[in-house]
């Protein structure tokens, strides 16, 4: 996987989660994952076709899930009820219209799929022919892991 690739990505979480939440933030370190992975409890899915193809997925726990839906919406959720789902679901939209557009800019094309979020428990997600790249997020909120998943179309 080209980091041309995740760069935007991880660029665009952390200029978009800092100006919607005005918190500091904290990049883990990076690793590869190349099976089968946990899910964290909420996650954000976007799928990507064109000159690459592949997946990003916000993942977090329910907990910080609902903490940045409160953040965003400026108001105390208790729940991850339909707007705190529907928060989570932007905010995915928000960074990755953000990178894509930055990759548009260094010249590669593709299509997004609209962001699809999946919450519950024991979930995992499985990548059989490309391997993903996680990057840790540490806000005041919880964490995220930005799982990057993405190879050039042959």
């Amino acid at each position: 996987m080209r980091v041309e690739y995740i760069n935007p990505f991880v660029e665009a979480a952390f200029s978009i989660l800092k100006e919607v939440l005005d918190t500091e933030i904290e990049r883990g370190e990076l690793y590869l994952k190349s099976t089968s992975q946990p899910v964290l409890g909420v996650a954000a899915i976007v799928g990507l076709a064109g000159d690459v193809e592949g997946r990003v997925l916000f993942d977090m726990t329910k907990d910080t899930a609902i903490a940045i839906a409160s953040g965003m919406n400026g108001e105390e959720l208790k729940t991850l009820d339909e707007l705190g789902k529907a928060t989570i679901t932007e905010l995915a939209n928000m960074i990755t219209a953000q990178a894509v557009t930055k990759l548009h800019e260094l010249g590669f094309k593709f299509d997004l799929t609209p962001p699809a979020i999946f919450t519950g428990d024991n979930m995992e997600v499985t990548d059989t022919e490309v391997e993903a790249l996680i990057v840790p997020v540490n806000l005041s909120l919880g964490k995220m892991e930005i799982n990057v998943a993405i190879r050039e179309r042959a």
